[in-house]
Parts: structure tokens; C-alpha cells; sequence
């Protein structure tokens, strides 16, 4: 057996593990994150306590690492002061897969409450615009890092209309992006403190309800093109608003920290059992029975 706890960040679950014996393998982490077939989620963590506060390693449904999730990384926070592992009235700092020279490596996070986590985070540097051809239609949106490979595509049109599964698809496998990819974010700006985000996520390879990481890079895109200007709420697939907030008074892309709040909570705790990790091959008509990566 093992023990996991479930959680979730706007939409955005996961499988937590406290500090488990050993990591599960890849194809532990696919059965686990099947949903149907077996528990279900968006990805895996693994929680530790470390000197400076808590480290976690994060898996995509695929069964790979990710240098990076911020709803996961809220999540964590919020496993850590539910454990005890951290002081509800102080901060705790999440050490992330971003590697140790990032500025991503080290986030600080403070609990709002139950169900809210604050994540004060580097705001993203200038985004790279970008032109990418699908089935000789050309598309253009703007290319940036927060944490994992991103592809920002400004939506004007209603945002329930855009084609997320098959046109997000498309774009996270363009060759612009090499092997490894990108996540893609539909995005509107109805007015100067408001966005609406859809996102079609690599790893999952499908739309999730949420994606922090994406929020934050689609806030850079807005604030480059001068269409926003923080603090901005940001509705979520999920049905959750999320904030963005600069810890100064600054709207600058380059230099300045930036406050990510929103939902992040302990949903259930349990024991997987290993009926968990029986991982049936999809039939030949579905999708998912293309090789994820």
C-alpha cells in the first residue's frame, strides 16, 4: 500500500506522496493517473522535508518529471501546513525540480487559509513572439519559459469556442518547439484586470480545468502588450478565479516578484491499493493510444 493524499489547485489534481520509501516508476505514475481506470489526476508529487522547508519532485500523468507546476506547488504548500511540517502563521519555502541556478528553484509560500495559497514568484521576462503554420493556417502568439516550454495564443473570440483539443494539440507538437514540446494557452483580456485562460498541457496531453504556471505567463503576454495591468483575476476552466499581484508597485516583466493566489486544497487521504496500477492499453480509435511524452 501506499499512502497518498489528494489534492487540488483550481481545478488542477494531484496525487501527493509523503515521503515515500521509494518513487513509483513511470508506468506506476500512468496507471495511477488514469482516470476511470484508476484514481485519476493530473500528475504526481513527492513531498520531503528538507532544512530550508519542503522539497517536491513533480511527475506528469505521463509518468514524467517536470522541472515545474504552480498549482502543484500551491498544493504542496498547502500538504505541508496540513501536515505540520510548516507554522500556519509563517511562511514555507517549496524547493522545485527548476534546477538550483533558476529563480524558480526556491518559491515562497504563505497560507491564506484552507482552501488559498500565495506563491511569490519572479515575473516572467519579455515574451518572444511567435508564428506557428497549422494545416496552412498561421497562428500568432508569443513563445516564453516559466518553468517548462510555453506557447501563449491570444484569443479574441469567444474563449468556449476555441479549439483547445485539437488546435492546442497541434501547436504542443509543432516542431517550433522540438522534442519536448510546449503547453498552449488560449487567452482573452476582457478588460485591464480581468483574463480568461484555457490551456491544452503537455505530459497530460489533453485540456486541463487549470494551469498556474500558464496563468503566469499569459499575465507576462498581457502586461507586454499592455492590454493588463496587475492586479488581474484570471478565470480558470476549472470554475476558479486565480490573482495576480506584484509584490511592489512595479508592472515590469524584468527584476520584479509577483504574487500567484488561488485555490489549493487537501481533498482526500488514503491508501493505494494495487488495483491502482493495473493500466489497460487504450483501443485503437482513442486518442491516447498515440504515444505520449
Amino acid at each position: 500500500m501506499t499512502e497518498f493524499y489528494k489534492v487540488s489547485g483550481s481545478g488542477n489534481d494531484f496525487l501527493a506522496l509523503p515521503e515515500p520509501a521509494l518513487p513509483p516508476s513511470p508506468e506506476t505514475i500512468r496507471a495511477w493517473c488514469r482516470r476511470g481506470v484508476s484514481l485519476g489526476a493530473d500528475g504526481v508529487f513527492i513531498l520531503r522535508r528538507s532544512r530550508t522547508g519542503v522539497g517536491m519532485d513533480y511527475y506528469n500523468a505521463d509518468g514524467y518529471p517536470a522541472d515545474l507546476c504552480l498549482n502543484g506547488t500551491r498544493c504542496a504548500a498547502q500538504l505541508a501546513f496540513h501536515l505540520g511540517w510548516a507554522d500556519a502563521g509563517a511562511t514555507v519555502t517549496i524547493e522545485t525540480g527548476a534546477g538550483a541556478t533558476t529563480a524558480m528553484a526556491a518559491i515562497i509560500a504563505r497560507r491564506l487559509d484552507a482552501t488559498r495559497i500565495t506563491l511569490e514568484l519572479p515575473a516572467p521576462g519579455a515574451p518572444a513572439a511567435l508564428t506557428v503554420q497549422v494545416g496552412g493556417i498561421f497562428h500568432a502568439g508569443f513563445r516564453l519559459m516559466v518553468g517548462v516550454p510555453r506557447f501563449v495564443l491570444p484569443w479574441p473570440e469567444r474563449l468556449e469556442e476555441a479549439p483547445v483539443e485539437s488546435l492546442g494539440r497541434a501547436i504542443r507538437n509543432h516542431p517550433a518547439f522540438g522534442e519536448a514540446g510546449a503547453n498552449v494557452n488560449f487567452v482573452r483580456w476582457p478588460d485591464r484586470h480581468r483574463m480568461e485562460i484555457r490551456t491544452f498541457e503537455r505530459g497530460v496531453e489533453a485540456e486541463t480545468l487549470s494551469c498556474g504556471s500558464g496563468v503566469l505567463a499569459s499575465t507576462a503576454v498581457g502586461v507586454h502588450l499592455g492590454k493588463i495591468e496587475l492586479p488581474v483575476r484570471v478565470a480558470v476552466q476549472g470554475g476558479f478565479e486565480l490573482e495576480v499581484n506584484a509584490l511592489d508597485t512595479l508592472d515590469t516583466l524584468d527584476g520584479a516578484r509577483w504574487l500567484l493566489s488561488g485555490d489549493a486544497r487537501v481533498v482526500a487521504q488514503g491508501a493505494l491499493l494495487p488495483g491502482a496500477e493495473v493500466d489497460p492499453p487504450p483501443p485503437a480509435w482513442s486518442p491516447a493510444s498515440s504515444v505520449m511524452r
